[in-house]
């Protein structure tokens, strides 16, 4: 499972990573959590706020800062 944090580095992206973590040791899974900040990128999703969650290229969530539990209930 790849689970990226798209955002440009703000405080929210910095805490919806932190979360996602939380979240994948919650959950007891292996996933690759990477973050992406790069604007070309992100907007290749087609999102227009951060922070956005994204699972296997599929984009679950955007301009929110989910909890770690949110998550456990996207994953």
């Amino acid at each position: 499972m790849k689970i990226e944090i798209l955002g440009t580095g703000c405080a929210k992206c910095i805490f919806l990573y932190e979360n996602a973590k939380k979240a994948v040791a919650q959950k007891g899974i292996f996933a690759e959590i990477v973050k992406v900040e790069d604007i070309m990128q992100i907007m290749n999703y087609g999102v227009t706020s951060t922070p956005a969650l994204v699972v296997d290229g599929k984009v679950l969530s955007s301009g929110k800062l989910l909890s770690a539990e949110e998550i456990v209930a996207l994953l």
